[in-house]
């Protein structure tokens, strides 16, 4: 009989705080109001921590007015807001001219000067079979290539890269599983293939801005990483050294088919047109920088990845793990 009293009373009492806040403004949710696009919602909340909140209730208030503009038909016109519940708010970011950031998908810290003066010539004979089939194979993947685009290198450029920005992500992913299931640290691995990935995708995100691919193109990069990310995942599974040794062939290629890709800037075949902003705030170009050195900065790019991974094959070539070799980190 009490407990009913009890209850009775406790349901009143969160009834008329529930309708007293309906009335007032924005009801609230958990412990703060949220503004989601513009608008407030939420639902009742304890009288105990009523009072506590009010300040943040007319502070998100403040929010959601200034996310709502009146359009020329008088009626409000809502923007976009992000939600204030979780804390996190988008970070405006400026650079060393005074002008706002705008990539979101990389950040200034990420940002790099490429190293030109790596050595372009570097190669890796084969040293076993396996070595062998590797190059076959890399050299018969290439022989297609040439036939499909012949010199329009933009193109070439954009389908090499959809294809290249495969084998780290794919890499890294084994290896991110491989960690979790023994409970061991992989030196630094799974960071050093997630940024030969990212790089190789900011390529693509690059030569976006010069070329336009065609409709078939488009086509042939869905069918082309469909079948390659299943090769190179089972590939990997059964043997990383000779996945690596493959990449590291395919990198050599990258660098010989941007070599072309500069004859060609240089003797006019190609427009040397102006480099995409993206191009310049990526690897930190001068603001007058041109395609060609675009192309330079991803074929030095290109070479540290040919590297990159001849280093990790040789590492299992000599009966090691890659967790027992630090990773080559932030090598560009």
């Amino acid at each position: 009989m009490n407990s009913s009293i009890i209850a009775g009373s406790l349901l009143r009492q969160l009834k008329g705080q529930f309708l007293s806040n309906a009335a007032a403004g924005p009801v609230l949710f958990g412990q703060s109001p949220v503004i989601l696009y513009g608008i407030s919602l939420g639902g009742s909340r304890l009288l105990s921590t009523a009072a506590a909140e009010s300040s943040k209730t007319s502070s998100s208030d403040q929010t959601a007015a200034k996310s709502s503009k009146p359009s020329s038909t008088g009626k409000f016109k809502v923007e976009k807001e992000v939600a204030s519940y979780w804390g996190i708010e988008p970070n405006k970011l400026v650079k060393d001219d005074g002008t706002e950031w705008k990539w979101t998908s990389f950040r200034p810290w990420h940002a790099y000067t490429a190293n030109t003066s790596v050595d372009l010539d570097k190669h890796h004979d084969p040293a076993t079979f396996g070595d062998r089939m590797m190059r076959l194979t890399v050299k018969a993947l290439r022989w297609p290539t040439d036939i499909f685009f012949q010199r329009r290198y933009g193109c070439r450029a954009m389908m090499l890269e959809t294809v290249a920005a495969v084998p780290g992500m794919v890499a890294g992913l084994h290896l991110h599983l491989r960690s979790l299931r023994h409970f061991e640290h992989t030196g630094g691995w799974i960071r050093a293939l997630l940024e030969e990935a990212e790089n190789e995708r900011m390529h693509l995100m690059t030569f976006m801005e010069v070329s336009d691919p065609r409709w078939y193109e488009r086509a042939l990069v869905f069918t082309v990483q469909g079948i390659f990310f299943n090769a190179y995942l089972l590939a990997y599974i059964l043997s990383p050294r000779l996945a690596h040794r493959m990449v590291g062939y395919l990198e050599e290629e990258a660098v010989h088919s941007y070599t072309e890709y500069l004859k060609d800037l240089d003797s006019g075949k190609i427009e040397n047109v102006p480099a995409p902003a993206i191009a310049i705030d990526y690897w930190r170009l001068a603001p007058d920088a041109t395609l060609r050195d675009v192309v330079v900065a991803v074929r030095a790019d290109e070479a540290h990845h040919r590297d990159v991974n001849h280093f990790a094959s040789d590492i299992y070539y000599n009966g090691l793990a890659l967790k027992e070799v630090p990773a080559p980190l932030d090598y560009h």
